[in-house]
């Protein structure tokens, strides 16, 4: 049975809908400029977009590089993206004792992919009754993300998204098996792919990751037609410059290409 609920208002089952930003939070006038950028262009193409910034990176693969302003700074600024652009907005929590206070300001919550099975985290998402977005972590297989959900169910909240971000397939590499969306629809739940994180090369780029973003387009257009609800990317207006994850972001001038192709190929019968 299908589990239907909207992210203030957007309904994730009606429409292919899309969670796009950059992958860290750059500072504030960066972020509200970006945010701004990314609701014209989803306007043009009339798609639903949330729109996500990590207020910290808990798990970058360096002890030096950039985490991001963090809990209390981060979350200042993704409510004024809330309220001065009238955006939904999600990030990610790493830590129990995050969710309260992230709940306080974000529209959904964020667990990351390497935290999938960390049911206190779970437990604490689901508690807050916003939705939960949990990325299928990397060595997990697409069925048991249903034990992940039932988790987050076990507090009373329904409102869950699955999403697949690539498995990894030997040492610093990742493949997505298109198979794992309809898998994970199986749970009657919304299931987004996470096209840039699966063209990660974790750790790759001495001592940062890399990518392969010439296979963004690619890999978004299959995850559509293998039925996924929702397409995440990470976007940026120089990923060269980008403070994280830069190897596999989308560049901002070729979004709105792609995001009317993505959109041509949910609407084929």
């Amino acid at each position: 049975m299908s589990v239907y609920f909207d992210i203030e208002g957007i309904e994730l089952h009606s429409h292919l809908f899309f969670i796009l930003g950059p992958c860290v939070i750059e500072g504030e006038k960066f972020t509200l400029k970006l945010a701004e950028d990314l609701k014209k262009i989803c306007a043009e193409v009339d798609v639903p977009f949330i729109f996500k910034a990590s207020f910290d990176k808990a798990n970058r693969s360096s002890l030096n590089s950039y985490r991001g302003p963090g809990l209390k700074e981060g979350l200042k600024i993704l409510k004024k993206v809330k309220e001065e652009l009238n955006l939904p907005v999600i990030s990610d929590i790493h830590e129990a004792r995050q969710a309260e206070a992230a709940a306080e300001v974000l529209s959904a919550l964020q667990v990351p992919a390497f935290l999938s099975r960390q049911t206190d985290l779970l437990l604490s998402a689901g508690k807050t009754g916003l939705p939960v977005n949990v990325k299928k972590g990397q060595y997990m297989a697409p069925e048991d993300m249903a034990l992940v959900a039932e988790k987050i169910k076990s507090t009373g909240n329904s409102k869950i998204m699955l999403t697949e971000r690539g498995t990894f397939f030997g040492y610093r590499n990742l493949v997505v098996d298109f198979r794992n969306i309809p898998i994970m629809k199986e749970t009657g739940l919304p299931v987004i792919l996470d096209v840039t994180h699966s063209l990660q090369r974790p750790t790759a780029a001495a001592g940062v990751s890399g990518g392969d973003p010439r296979f963004i387009p690619i890999i978004a257009s299959s995850g559509v037609v293998s039925g996924a609800d929702g397409i995440f990317m990470e976007v940026h207006p120089d990923p060269q410059q980008a403070r994280s994850d830069g190897s596999s972001s989308l560049h901002i001038k070729n979004l709105k290409k792609l995001l009317i192709r993505l959109k041509k190929l949910y609407n084929i019968d």
